[in-house]
């Protein structure tokens, strides 16, 4: 999956340092991202390619040796030689290492956006010299990084599958069910929930798979296997799924990406290779 990046090793241990010349600076413009293309590889700019440009670097994570910047700018910049591209490129960009540096940037640079101002007094928040953190000097109001659970579920009837594709969004390929985690309630409430309201079966034999960060949408996926309790009628939550249909396993077409969980845990499915589900 995306975060599989081995031999490389990702340190997401906040350091309070100035950036060196080979240090890596992402920039970020909404759903943009700053990077140059060459031989079908991605690339991100360097210190010191922005020394004459007036923005803050913020620490962000290392990849091995090099250490990687938020460029915190209020004005719009573009550098020569660069473009701006949809991060969605993430998702089949090579190397591999390149891309989960950039939707892990990239969440981290929401993150840093949406808490400019305290949510308590809405005065100015201030970084943290020691650890990743704002704080508010008014009220002393702390804020973290904040990572949403949720989860993915792959509901099987035995040979059959089900898939389906979202209403929303720019995603068109079959997916799993999937939901975000409520206040109170345990994941697998969620996937039990989830499951009623989009497709309006039930679901039993629950089982605990893997999880994968999802920087796209500032989530941690937790991947689970469930089977049909029952009948597997669909009642279709339009406003959530365009449609949801069962598969057999031999008729499922899918292509093994090496991205996601979802596409693992389908075509684990597929190939009946179900040995990691506990």
């Amino acid at each position: 999956m995306i975060q599989d990046i081995g031999p490389y090793k990702y340190d997401n241990n906040y350091r309070n340092q100035q950036p060196s010349d080979n240090s890596i600076v992402m920039y970020f413009d909404e759903q943009l991202a700053m990077v140059k293309e060459d031989n079908g590889e991605i690339g991100f700019s360097k210190y010191s390619e922005w020394k004459n440009i007036n923005v803050e670097f913020i620490f962000l994570f290392s990849i091995d040796d090099t250490t990687y910047y938020l460029a915190n700018s209020h004005s719009k910049v573009l550098l020569d030689g660069y473009t701006m591209k949809n991060i969605q490129i993430f998702r089949t960009a090579v190397p591999r290492y390149k891309a989960f540096a950039g939707i892990t940037a990239f969440q981290l640079n929401n993150w840093y956006k949406e808490n400019r101002f305290c949510g308590k007094c809405g005065s100015a928040m201030e970084r943290s010299s020691k650890e990743r953190k704002l704080y508010c000097s008014n009220c002393h109001h702390e804020q973290y990084p904040k990572i949403s659970p949720a989860m993915i579920v792959a509901i099987s009837d035995g040979d059959k599958i089900l898939l389906s594709r979202y209403a929303q969004g720019d995603y068109r390929r079959y997916a799993l069910i999937a939901g975000y985690t409520e206040i109170g309630e345990t994941i697998e409430e969620t996937v039990e929930r989830e499951v009623m309201e989009e497709v309006g079966i039930r679901v039993k034999n629950i089982r605990y798979y893997k999880s994968q960060p999802w920087s796209f949408s500032g989530s941690l996926l937790l991947g689970f296997f469930a089977e049909l309790d029952g009948d597997g009628t669909i009642t279709l939550d339009k406003e959530e799924l365009a449609e949801a249909v069962w598969v057999h396993r031999d008729e499922i077409k899918v292509e093994a990406n090496n991205i996601s969980l979802t596409n693992e845990m389908i075509l684990a499915f597929k190939n009946n290779i179900l040995t990691e589900v506990k």
